[in-house]
């Protein structure tokens, strides 16, 4: 697992507990009616989509959580690419404990490389640039490590985990600091963030030219270029360039797979988009599963 996503086995643990408590309830009825308890089975996870797998130890986990005599095989690994047909898992043991499973598995996994799948889509279009897919906070609650652990597996980057770990001054952030507006009051808040935060990264976001300037005055260590085209990107990458030390240069809003190429070419370092957690599209999964002949 990615360090930068913070996705331990301990998180795993718990949320796969918590999933399968709120899918089990007081039991799987249907599978306790017609499924023999002794049966055994087996049942694998195919591909039905072309993607890039993210989320196989969350899934391993499950199984074995409702069968710990299950075994496991998969020569896959998370950042794997998937073509249709391949085979990411298969599984050997109760088959009431592989039906319970099942949904909670397939959840955790379509999501994830879901995720991946679409990270990666974003830094193939990126490629030959010099800048660097980011993920935001716009997570899923209580989901957010996994989630950036997808986008790593997707060849994506991690921005802040969450609000302790640096200074990210935004337009309300500005608007509510008495400090005023344009030039004088972008680089009147960073200042007060570098005497306030020692030792975090300061970031402001800036929304024109002017307030560029302003932080450029006052030393950011990444500037967050909101909602810019094109031509302003660049405007803005030519004049960070003329600045020592030059700032790092972050591109957000609106990033879509038809305007990431684009964006990439003005010459920003980073490329933050939220489509990556909150609008792709789940990879295609399918789990099968027979009794195992006596």
């Amino acid at each position: 697992m990615s360090e930068e996503t913070r996705l331990t086995p301990e998180l795993i643990e718990a949320a796969v507990r918590a999933a399968l408590a709120e899918d089990l309830g007081t039991g799987d009825r249907t599978t306790e009616a017609l499924v023999p308890a002794a049966l055994p089975g087996r049942g694998r996870i195919v591909a039905k989509d072309s993607g890039v797998l993210a989320g196989i130890d969350v899934a391993r986990c499950v199984f074995r959580q409702r069968d710990p005599e299950v075994r496991l095989t998969s020569s896959r690994s998370d950042g794997d690419r998937l073509e249709v047909g391949d085979v990411v898992l298969e599984m050997e043991g109760s088959a009431q404990g592989l039906l319970t499973a099942e949904r909670v598995a397939l959840n955790f996994l379509q999501r994830l490389s879901g995720i991946a799948t679409t990270t990666a889509a974003y830094v193939s279009e990126a490629a030959g640039s010099t800048a660097e897919i980011f993920d935001t906070r716009k997570t899923t609650p209580l989901l957010r490590p996994f989630e950036r652990h997808a986008v790593a597996m997707g060849g994506g980057r991690n921005h802040r985990y969450g609000l302790s770990d640096q200074i990210l001054i935004k337009e309300n952030h500005f608007a509510l600091s008495g400090l005023g507006s344009g030039r004088a009051g972008i680089a009147a808040g960073v200042a007060r963030a570098r005497e306030v935060a020692a030792g975090l990264i300061v970031e402001a976001e800036v929304r024109d030219l002017d307030e560029l300037e302003g932080a450029l005055d006052a030393g950011a260590d990444i500037v967050l270029l909101d909602n810019m085209g094109p031509e302003l990107l660049e405007e803005a990458v030519r004049r960070a360039g003329n600045r020592s030390p030059r700032p790092r240069l972050e591109a957000s809003g609106g990033v879509n797979l038809e305007s990431v190429r684009r964006i990439a070419a003005t010459g920003v370092d980073r490329i933050s988009v939220g489509a990556l957690t909150h609008s792709y599209r789940s990879l295609d999964l399918s789990m099968y599963i027979e009794a195992t002949p006596s």
